[in-house]
């Protein structure tokens, strides 16, 4: 029994001794740093959060582009359940609308790079 354990702490003992310690201690500190740093400081960027909303809202459409947008839609005609679906359904003929322009335009640029090769 004693010789059991005796060969379980020398077998401990070497694996602390070996790789898998530098492995261990490697994995927490990449862990601490990740774990510690600004992986994303863009999101406090006022400018850049500026321009991405210039070009969200480029169009001239009234539809809502944002979650936030869409939340603040639904409060506003929260009193209404057939009014929101009027509204939700005229916004999705628009969407509709405005993704297939750009099909049409899609299709259209790929025809004319086919004819010119």
């Amino acid at each position: 029994m004693i010789n059991l354990i005796s060969r379980a702490i020398t077998h401990i003992s070497f694996l602390m001794k070996g790789i898998q310690l530098k492995r261990f201690l490697s994995i927490v500190l990449v862990g601490f740093l990740v774990l510690t740093t600004n992986v994303a400081p863009e999101y406090n960027n006022k400018a850049l959060r500026e321009k991405v909303d210039a070009q969200i809202h480029q169009d001239d459409s009234q539809r809502p582009k944002t979650t936030g947008e869409w939340h603040e839609e639904a409060r506003e005609t929260e009193g209404s359940p057939v009014k929101r679906l009027q509204k939700i359904g005229e916004e999705s003929a628009e969407a509709f609308k405005e993704f297939g322009s750009g099909y049409v335009e899609g299709a259209k640029e790929t025809a004319r790079d086919l004819q010119n090769k």
